[in-house]
């Protein structure tokens, strides 16, 4: 069955995201370029689990906080408790009806908030319109077009390994791409990138892995919200971990990766 969706975002540079089923086409109108990817494997708000219910709730406790209301909307809210301090609560509002999240807040072992996602407008049980999606995607004039093409591949061949596994965590993605984002024939790719992705049904952790430049990184660590940012070299590499969890799971991820010997 196709999946269609578009998202204005509207904070930083402004941008327009369109999907079809795993192809994306992210619009930059200032800059008059448009990039074209295929993703798989995780969606983005309002998409909720990744895993399976079993998987979810190994790690997560299910508790009803009652009714609410979001962007004009009765809803249901929840909280999934985590069951150790490898991930964050989440907070959820789902529509009354028809079960769509309408909003979900991150939420520290103390209770802060630590960030929000939800819909500001949103219209229900509207019948679909794909051609809308569709036209926009093929209408292209005047746009520099970027085609990335990341290549499936996986930690072991690419010579590396998690020596000790994370609790609860499952790898769900691993590709390979030009650290370019705008590379193209006519602007060959230089180095590249080896993203894994590793979920726990509910959240995710991306570890970016590339060759080091001493010039332009730095080790460290970073936090906006929920997501946290961990980087150090590995041996030539660079690591990079990010993920809406506690600082010290990333710290955990960044300890087992090692080359393979």
């Amino acid at each position: 069955k196709d999946s269609f969706d578009i998202a204005e975002m509207l904070d930083g540079q402004p941008r327009r995201v369109l999907r079809h089923n795993e192809q994306v086409l992210t619009l930059w109108p200032s800059a008059r370029t448009a990039r074209l990817e295929q993703r798989a494997a995780i969606q983005p708000f309002p998409s909720l689990l990744t895993g399976s219910e079993e998987q979810l709730f190994e790690r997560y406790e299910l508790v009803s906080e009652g009714p609410g209301r979001v962007a004009g909307f009765d809803a249901a809210v929840f909280v999934l408790r985590p069951r150790d301090a490898a991930r964050f609560a989440q907070r959820l509002w789902a529509e009354q009806g028809t079960g769509l999240l309408l909003r979900a807040d991150g939420l520290a072992p103390d209770g802060r908030g630590l960030g929000t996602t939800a819909f500001s407008d949103v219209a229900i049980r509207v019948r679909a319109q794909p051609d809308s999606v569709l036209a926009a995607m093929k209408k292209l004039d005047g746009y520099r077009v970027v085609k990335a093409l990341p290549r499936r591949t996986s930690l072991d061949d690419e010579g590396w390994q998690l020596k000790n596994p994370i609790a609860g965590f499952r790898q769900v993605s691993c590709v390979k791409r030009s650290l370019d984002p705008l590379a193209d024939a006519d602007r060959p790719a230089g180095a590249e990138v080896l993203q894994a992705i590793f979920s726990d049904g509910l959240t995710h952790v991306s570890l970016f892995i590339e060759p080091h430049q001493a010039d332009r990184h730095r080790a460290g660590s970073a936090t906006i919200g929920a997501t946290h940012t961990w980087m150090q070299p590995v041996g030539a590499h660079w690591l990079t971990v990010v993920g809406d969890v506690p600082m010290a799971t990333l710290k955990q991820f960044a300890a087992a990766l090692e080359p393979k010997r």
